[in-house]
């Protein structure tokens, strides 16, 4: 089975099962969405097996399960994939979380036909991507898959979206794009400076180069930016709260918890190892730029109404952490940045998708809207707790291992800079308990049976309770009644809520089960993680601080008093 070109099958399954959705005649649109989970939960299957059973953990290879062809000679262009720790984990990570996203989408296009299944193909078409650009080891390939990425995201936040949503695809859109063509310069310099022939794009024959000056800063430079805005981070990030609060919550999940991975990822793979000399020339402002936007995006989390915009703006706060343990140049910090990054995919997740479970029920984004839903819905209430402690990094869940190892292994080179970092997990606690409080606690909901009939689909159902006007769509709304005799607060609805089904159960169970197994026993991961790691520094050409301990008597005396 080691022969088998794993990655390539990784890719073909999920496009084949996009391209059996987008074709089902109007008639037979409902089957799109068993059609895309089983299609998801089999690649989820075949990357298990792959893993399994053709990644060595511990192996001295850069990369495995490797796969090489000829793709453009005359341009030095390849078909070429493979992975190590890194690339493997988050390729992992994407396989749990897409059926976990499909499953979650299940009720987002009620109406079915033609956008029915165009919706579901579209989210099922970005695995491929996603496991494209994690593993492709041609630069030119990897470019083709970071830019081909943002075509479906695109379709799925400007047609499927909320409130907002042409502006914020496109804002998405425009920020990406300029990124991207930027790389694209630095791409083609890069090939320029490298030895050329029909490989000339390959990772390994970039590696090493000594390019050296300004060429190479300039270079490294180039590829950051495009990195940067997909991480994101400060002052590139203002795309994000609009997509997430424009986008349906499991395309926000994809796009946050997977897709903007790649910016860190990429940082790694390719400004680290294709540009050492100026990777540790430009380590100052990174780490300047990545303490900012911890702080940043936790003190703006704070203070946001709006519950996907809040989780969006946390994202920018951990992604700092990441950037922060990559270019401390550790092998503590760089383990700790890389499980962030897993672990960060399934807190985050369940933060949106637990999210728009609420929204689904209330109709609002907005958290004024909420309060005292403990009390109804309670198991609800308990996997929002969980999913919000694993991002505050409570001791016993997985991002905590990930941010201590951060902090711990960025300390011993840059102490003032990971003191103002550390901040940023006080401030955490602020925004994720006081968003806990304010949807959660306090007098219950007014639950009662419905007065109101629903509407017609699209319609927007309004109910005036003192001097406040709620409006929302009516198929959100289908249990919700005026009543002003109960001694509500203005602005309060009634609503009848129910606790989460079967479905819903079934997508919060594996985010639950990954967060807290990761957080008592993170030892597989950790020990994939390390070789890569390690490899990763050697190329960079930085050794591991050694702390500093005072010597012990030498004369066989024993120190301390004699009393």
């Amino acid at each position: 089975m080691n022969d088998l070109p794993w990655l390539s099958l990784l890719m073909v399954v999920p496009l084949t099962g996009a391209a059996v959705v987008a074709v089902l005649p109007a008639s037979s649109a409902a089957l799109a969405r068993p059609i895309a989970l089983g299609t998801s939960l089999l690649t989820l299957l075949l990357g298990i097996v792959a893993a399994a059973t053709s990644f060595t953990r511990g192996s001295t290879a850069q990369f495995q399960m490797v796969e090489q062809h000829e793709w453009i000679p005359q341009f030095g262009v390849s078909y070429a994939l493979g992975v190590d720790g890194i690339s493997l984990a988050l390729i992992l990570m994407a396989l749990v979380l897409v059926p976990v996203c499909i499953l979650a989408a299940w009720e987002d296009v009620p109406e079915g036909g033609a956008r029915h299944k165009g919706y579901f193909a579209l989210l099922l078409s970005l695995l491929p991507f996603m496991i494209g650009v994690f593993s492709a080891t041609d630069v030119f390939l990897f470019y083709v898959f970071f830019e081909a990425m943002l075509v479906p995201v695109y379709f799925l936040i400007g047609m499927y979206g909320g409130a907002h949503r042409q502006a914020a695809a496109m804002k998405f859109l425009l920020f990406s794009l300029a990124g991207g063509l930027i790389m694209l310069v630095g791409v083609i310099a890069l090939y320029i400076q490298g030895p050329g022939g029909p490989d000339g794009f390959l990772v390994e024959s970039l590696t090493g180069l000594g390019i050296g000056g300004a060429t190479e800063r300039w270079l490294f430079v180039a590829f950051f930016i495009a990195f940067a805005v997909k991480a994101p981070m400060w002052p590139v990030h203002t795309w994000l709260p609009d997509a997430a609060a424009a986008s349906k919550p499991a395309v926000a999940t994809l796009l946050v918890g997977v897709l903007d991975k790649v910016g860190t990822y990429g940082m790694i793979r390719f400004c680290l190892q294709l540009f050492p000399e100026a990777s540790q020339w430009a380590t100052p402002v990174v780490v300047t730029l990545a303490v900012f936007s911890i702080l940043y995006g936790a003190i703006l989390a704070i203070g946001q109404a709006d519950m996907m915009r809040l989780i969006a703006f946390t994202s920018v706060s951990h992604f700092g952490f990441i950037v922060l343990g990559i270019f401390a140049f550790t092998s503590v910090s760089q383990v700790g940045a890389n499980f962030y990054m897993v672990n960060h995919g399934f807190a985050t997740a369940g933060l949106f998708l637990l999210a728009g479970m609420l929204i689904a029920r209330r109709g609002s984004q907005r958290i004024e809207d909420y309060g005292g839903w403990q009390r109804v819905t309670p198991v609800l209430a308990g996997s929002f707790l969980v999913a919000g402690l694993a991002t505050l990094s409570l001791p016993g869940l997985s991002t905590f291992v990930s941010e201590f190892l951060v902090i711990a292994g960025s300390w011993p080179r840059y102490p003032v800079a990971t003191a103002f970092a550390v901040w940023g997990v006080v401030l955490a606690a602020l925004y994720i308990l006081l968003m806990y409080k304010r949807i959660f606690t306090g007098p219950p909901p007014v639950v009662g049976e419905p007065e109101l009939q629903p509407e017609p689909v699209g319609a927007v159902a309004q109910r005036t309770v003192g001097s406040t006007t709620v409006g929302s769509p009516a198929a959100d709304l289908p249990y919700v009644r005026a009543d002003l005799d109960e001694g509500r607060p203005p602005g309060r609805l009634a609503v009848a809520v129910r606790d989460l089904d079967w479905r819903e159960k079934a997508v919060v169970a594996p985010l639950v089960v990954a967060l807290v197994v990761l957080g008592f026993f993170p030892k597989p991961v950790l020990d994939t993680l390390d070789p890569a790691v390690e490899r990763t520094l050697q190329i960079v050409g930085i050794t591991d601080t050694v702390p500093s301990v005072p010597a012990g008597p030498t004369d066989g005396s024993t120190s301390g008093s004699d009393h």
